[in-house]
């Protein structure tokens, strides 16, 4: 079943991320942007998280979370272990989703569309792995940039 490898892929990359933010140096380097970049690590880490809670939790998963898209964008200084707790949260419910979830419910309409077009739940939960990769190689790049070895 196509659930199992999810699995695999999202625990993989979510990982992938905590490392990210636990690889900067210095704290205040989280929350900088450099070179006309608008969003800071510490910032697309909260997106990535409110984005898997809000999608796989709320929408799949009726765990009752409450996205604050806004916050994930305007939070400045967050403590690093708060952002680790957010991407453990995060994991977690990407995990117990797709624990639930049978063949035929993948080939459902998501219940939420987006862009005017409607996908069933299979194809959008591609399209969260492959959002997820996007931000993690910009906050890869930004952490190189401002963290020179």
């Amino acid at each position: 079943m196509v659930t199992e490898p999810l699995k695999t892929l999202f625990n993989r990359d979510l990982h992938q991320l905590k490392t990210e933010i636990e690889l900067f140096q210095k704290t205040d380097h989280l929350w900088a942007v450099k070179n006309g970049i608008s969003n800071s690590a510490g910032n697309l880490c909260l997106h990535l998280c409110g984005n898997l809670q809000h999608f796989f939790g709320t929408v799949l998963g009726d765990t009752g979370y409450v996205r604050q898209r806004e916050r994930e964008f305007s939070t400045r200084n967050m403590p690093t272990p708060e952002l680790l707790r957010e991407i453990e949260e995060a994991q977690k419910i990407v995990n117990q989703v797709l624990s639930t979830l049978s063949p035929s419910d993948l080939q459902e309409i998501y219940p939420v569309s987006l862009w005017n077009q409607t996908f069933t739940t299979e194809f959008f939960i591609i399209h969260l792995h492959s959002h997820l990769n996007y931000h993690l190689g910009q906050i890869n790049y930004l952490r190189r940039m401002l963290e020179p070895a």
